[in-house]
């Protein structure tokens, strides 16, 4: 029950109160409601679990909340979870999983140290279709409660549809990737999604200059330290 439902309902209560009893309406101090509770990612994914706020969830093995650490350096979002996903209930674990995972080492990020994966919506969409607007947003509340509760140091978004989500434009990946963008105060970044370089090679180099400037961002905070991320830069030169 949202904030201004329950204000509904002590209000109609009161009327009716007051009708029973004097039969004169009584005045009463505004009613101070306090929606803060204890949210965590375990809560989230309970959430996400139980959700059937859209079609998508007729059709879902598993819902995927998202993985990683609290308190990230790095928030990825993807689109939505595939095949692979669907069945583990994990994201990112196909082949194109495997290739972020490689894209996320090279800068020294790692989802089991230092990032969090999550997706603009938590079901597969049939047939790996593109998720339609009103499935975004029937899962913006989630994303929004870990974006609250991981606070990470920036946001990469690969592919498309959650740059184009969270940044409110119809303008392609193409034109929107390797720049900085800002989402909620946090400073976001688009490149392309993994599937896409693992269809068109020509795609790697573009998103390898969009992890180093990622890199070079992380690097120039003051009080983050990421040893041997030189070392991974030369390597992969």
């Amino acid at each position: 029950m949202t904030r201004d439902e329950k204000l509904q309902a002590l209000a109609f209560l009161d009327l009716v109160s007051d009708y029973l009893g004097s039969g004169y309406r009584q005045e009463r101090e505004a009613y101070h409601i306090n929606e803060q509770f204890d949210d965590s990612l375990e809560r989230v994914a309970e959430d996400v679990r139980r959700c059937t706020a859209c079609g998508l969830c007729q059709g879902r093995h598993n819902p995927v909340p998202g993985e990683g650490v609290e308190q990230p350096l790095v928030l990825v979002i993807g689109e939505g979870p595939g095949a692979d996903e669907d069945s583990t209930g994990r994201p990112f674990v196909g082949r194109a999983g495997q290739l972020l995972d490689k894209m996320l080492m090279a800068i020294n990020l790692d989802r089991n140290t230092n990032c969090f994966i999550a997706n603009v919506v938590k079901c597969r969409p049939p047939n790996n279709r593109d998720p339609e607007p009103e499935e975004i947003s029937a899962c913006a509340p989630f994303l929004h409660r870990q974006l609250a509760l991981l606070k990470p140091r920036a946001i990469l978004t690969v592919g498309r549809v959650p740059t184009q989500a969270l940044l409110g434009t119809s303008e392609g990946i193409s034109r929107l990737r390797g720049r900085f963008f800002e989402y909620q105060g946090i400073p976001l970044l688009p490149t392309y999604h993994p599937s896409a370089l693992l269809r068109d090679e020509s795609l790697k180099r573009p998103a390898w200059e969009d992890l180093k400037q990622l890199r070079a961002f992380l690097n120039s905070l003051a009080d983050v330290n990421i040893q041997g991320i030189q070392d991974r830069s030369e390597e992969q030169s």
